[in-house]
Parts: structure tokens; sequence; C-alpha cells
């Protein structure tokens, strides 16, 4: 009776295993990545790693190496041979003074953008709740869901001999003070469409929503507790401002300032469309690489931002501010 039993056991489990279906190849290897998770891992970063090395950090090999060229004088045909020539030229009067003048405007669009944003993140990380939270958010995304052309436009029509600056100056009856800023030294124009502060204004408009939610994830972060202390100690409003928010939202600025700073400085449609036709880094790549064909220059002229990127980058990763990104 015992071995009737176990024969037909045994016949049921032959049938068991006779009604399974065979394993695909989808099951096995999803049997091999759950035995293997690094092997998925791998499988999963293998294709953006070979785009990072290969397009972006191909082609930023490929512009230092161009660097290295020059241009023959008579031909004005590019000469591969290693040189720094072409970085020798950088230092010439009307070269210096395009990357001076860039540095310049970044440096001012970070600063306009860092005190006009502050307010704003402030009020969003310590007030905003709820719907209103909600609000803060589509308002600064909002520009930046509009065309970056379309807004460029819109500006320079806006800052106009013609535009509506000019006539609500004429309105308010303060058109004196208008030409009063205009007439400034190096900085004024013909008009706010065609001088340094109109490109100013326009550089800051665009770039200032990446300044304000960095700046407003920092402050999001200092602790009530540590305001209510400073107020229990006796500090004033100002007082708390300097030596407690300010220094704890800094990460948050200058994580926001490595974006309008190295925008500003790679940027050369704006400098295009408004101001008085003043060259920066970014148009003179442009030029350089196209109506002009001298390669290495624009090269070299394109290395410069990504040096002092990088340089920015390192004290910016020294104090903290990566932390607020």
């Amino acid at each position: 009776m015992m071995a009737h039993h176990s024969r037909s056991g045994a016949n049921s489990d032959a049938a068991m295993i006779a009604i399974l279906p065979e394993r695909g190849l989808a099951d096995r290897l999803t049997g091999l990545f759950w035995r293997k998770p690094k092997l998925l891992l791998a499988l999963m970063i293998t294709p953006p790693l070979l785009w990072l090395g290969v397009v972006y950090l191909g082609s930023l090999a490929a512009l230092l190496l161009q660097s290295f060229y020059s241009i023959d004088e008579f031909s004005g045909m590019v000469v591969q041979e290693f040189t720094l020539k072409t970085y020798a030229e950088l230092l010439r009067p009307a070269n210096y003074d395009v990357i001076f003048r860039t540095l310049l405007m970044a440096a001012a669009v970070t600063v306009g953008c860092a005190i006009l944003a502050f307010p704003i993140a402030y009020f969003a990380a310590r007030f905003a709740r709820g719907r209103w939270k909600a609000v803060f958010y589509l308002g600064i995304m909002l520009p930046l869901w509009s065309s970056y052309l379309v807004k460029v436009y819109a500006w320079k029509l806006i800052l106009a001999k013609e535009g509506i600056i000019t006539w609500a100056a004429e309105a308010t009856q303060t058109s004196a003070v208008l030409d009063a800023i205009l007439t400034l030294p190096v900085i004024g124009g013909n008009s706010l469409s065609t001088s340094y502060i109109g490109m100013f204004m326009v550089f800051t408009y665009v770039w200032l929503p990446y300044m304000i939610l960095p700046m407003q994830a920092s402050l999001e972060r200092v602790p009530a507790s540590m305001l209510e202390a400073s107020a229990d100690l006796g500090a004033t409003r100002a007082q708390t401002l300097r030596t407690v928010i300010l220094p704890l939202a800094m990460p948050g600025v200058i994580a926001g300032s490595i974006f309008t700073f190295s925008l500003t400085m790679g940027d050369y449609i704006i400098p295009q469309i408004v101001g008085n036709s003043a060259n920066f880094i970014g148009m003179a790549v442009y030029q350089l690489q196209g109506t002009a064909g001298n390669i290495p220059l624009a090269a070299a002229f394109a290395v410069v931002p990504i040096v002092i990127m990088v340089i920015y980058l390192w004290l910016a990763k020294r104090a903290g501010a990566f932390d607020a990104l």
C-alpha cells in the first residue's frame, strides 16, 4: 500500500512539473538581474555615461585642442600645430575688454538677481503655505515656459524710446529722471534698449528664477527655533537678518549665482538684441566661428568661461552651495 502511495505521489509531482510553462527570456533576465543587481545598474548607467564621455567631454576636448591651433594670416587656414599664440591674442586690448566687460556684466546681474530674489524667496519660505505656495511656484516657473526669444524681443519693445517705460515716465512727469539716467557715462545710451542698463534689466529678468529657487530652498532649511532664540536674546529683526538668516541663506545665494553668472557669461542673444552692440564672450565666439572663421580664437574665448566656472564651482563646493540645489 505504501508503494502504491509513493507511485501516485511521484505521478502527481510529474504531472505538476509537466504543466509548468517554460520560463521565457524576460523571466530569465528578471532572475538574473535580481541575483546580480550590480549588473542591472551597470546596464542602466552605461548609455548616459557613454553620451557624457563621447559627446559632451569629447566635444570639450576637441574645443580645448582647437584652442592650441592658430590661423595663418595669409591663407586664413587653420594651422594644426601646437602653439600658445591664440591665447596670447586674448591679452590684446580689444579682446581683454570683451572678457572684462562680460565678467562685469555677469557679476552685476548676479548681484541684482540676489537683491531682488531674497525678499521673494524669504516670503515663500516663511509665509507661503498651501495654495499660496503653489501660486509662488507657478509664478516663478511660468516665465520659463515661454519662448526665450519672445521674452527678449518683448523687453526690447518695452525699453524702446516709444516703449511703455518712456510712456510711463511721461505720464508721471518723471522724464527728466529717465533722461538723467540715460546720460550717465558708459552705462547710458539713446534709450534703455540701446544701453547697458537695459541689457542688465533683461539679463536680470531672464535669469531671476534661477536665483529665487535655490535661495528659497536654502531659506526653508533655516530652523524657526534659531530665529526664536535670536529674538529671545534681544536681537532686533535687522540683527537677526544680518547675523542668522543671511549667513544660513548664503549657500542658496552661491548656488543661484552659479546659474546667473555662467548663463550671463555664455549668452550671445541678449547682447545682440538689447544694448549698444558691444561685444561679449558669447558674441565673440559666435562671430569668430561663423563669419570670421577663426575657430582657434573662438575656442580660446570659449575656454575662458569654462576655466572661470571651474574655479567658481570649486569655491562654491567649499562653501556648501551644492546642498541648496
